[in-house]
């Protein structure tokens, strides 16, 4: 059976489809993602108590490697072979080179199930992974942009803005001020907060995971066919890219669990960042194509479908 908390996903999709009234009150949905990104961040910062000394520097830039080299291998694939303009592939490229909190939540439960070995600093790949991709194709926009004058380009104050409003955006501030938090505190130091917030981790996350099902039904309904190499891409995308978490994984010689997650991550897509990101940067770009592959497609594939197959193939990698 799969993890109960994507029950609760494939729950919330069904009832968005048959068109239930079922609902999720938006202040309740701002409260459990609010909790859920301090708690991946209390989390990682309790595994980094004292263990700090045994940060490894070449991982962490492996990792931020990573996210920037997606983007840039995606975009020719979604110009040429999805055959999207430009600034909708760059778009689409930066969701994807970026990544989704609501996947390494489930992907970190699911270590947590199986008893797979974490390396202490595994929870920093989420913030790791989250802005390069974003920022490297914004320059690419700004890059392309100038090479043809009648386009306007974005001024370097607005850059600089969208880039301040990235780095102190709701989910980066909650995840890292989470991480030194729990650093600093420890075990210890938590336990007066540790039932609640840790030990409620699932509870939060099964809800989480209800709303994510019910606004992927929204996104999908109707499905536009028209877009679909865009569908295709969007199905088939996140195995690709698990091959190459996985890989850089094994080239880390990182346990299986570490593994796992990075795998998981590069697989996702954003849903949250990387639309208020281009939304503000490329006004032009179609926000809808994003979500609907991001959202609509590639989460619900990843979960219901991709964690599962990503954990067999590490576990068989690893022995």
């Amino acid at each position: 059976m799969p993890d109960i908390v994507i029950a609760f996903f494939a729950l919330g999709l069904l009832a968005g489809l048959v068109k239930s009234d079922l609902k999720v009150p938006p202040a309740i949905y701002e409260t459990l993602s609010i909790l859920l990104m301090l708690t991946l961040g209390l989390k990682g910062g309790m595994a980094l108590h004292g263990h700090t000394q045994n940060l490894v520097f070449t991982e962490l830039v492996a990792v931020v490697a990573l996210g920037l080299l997606i983007p840039l291998a995606l975009y020719p694939v979604l110009t040429r072979l999805v055959r999207l303009g430009r600034t909708d592939a760059i778009s689409i490229a930066a969701h994807y080179g970026s990544v989704s909190a609501g996947t390494f939540a489930v992907v970190i439960a699911m270590v947590e199930k199986s008893g797979m070995t974490l390396r202490p600093e595994t929870t920093l790949y989420l913030v790791l992974l989250e802005l390069p991709a974003i920022v490297v194709m914004l320059w690419l926009h700004r890059y392309l942009s100038a090479k043809q004058p009648l386009q306007a380009t974005v001024p370097n104050t607005q850059q600089s803005s969208i880039l301040h409003e990235a780095l102190t955006s709701r989910g980066v501030v909650l995840l890292v001020g989470g991480v030194v938090i729990g650093w600093l505190y420890g075990p210890t130091g938590l336990a007066a907060i540790s039932p609640v917030l840790l030990g409620g981790f699932k509870t939060l996350l099964a809800l989480f995971l209800l709303e994510m099902g019910l606004v992927t039904a929204k996104v999908c309904l109707p499905l536009p066919l028209q877009q679909w190499r865009l569908l295709v891409f969007a199905a088939v995308t996140p195995f690709a890219l698990a091959w190459c978490g996985i890989g850089v994984g094994l080239w880390l010689e990182l346990p299986p669990g570490s593994i796992l997650v990075l795998a998981g991550l590069s697989a996702s897509a954003s849903y949250i960042a990387a639309p208020a990101a281009i939304r503000a940067a490329i006004p032009e770009a179609n926000i809808g194509l994003a979500m609907l592959a991001s959202l609509g497609i590639t989460f619900p594939v990843n979960v219901l479908i991709g964690l599962p197959l990503y954990q067999h193939w590490v576990m068989q990698i690893t022995g």
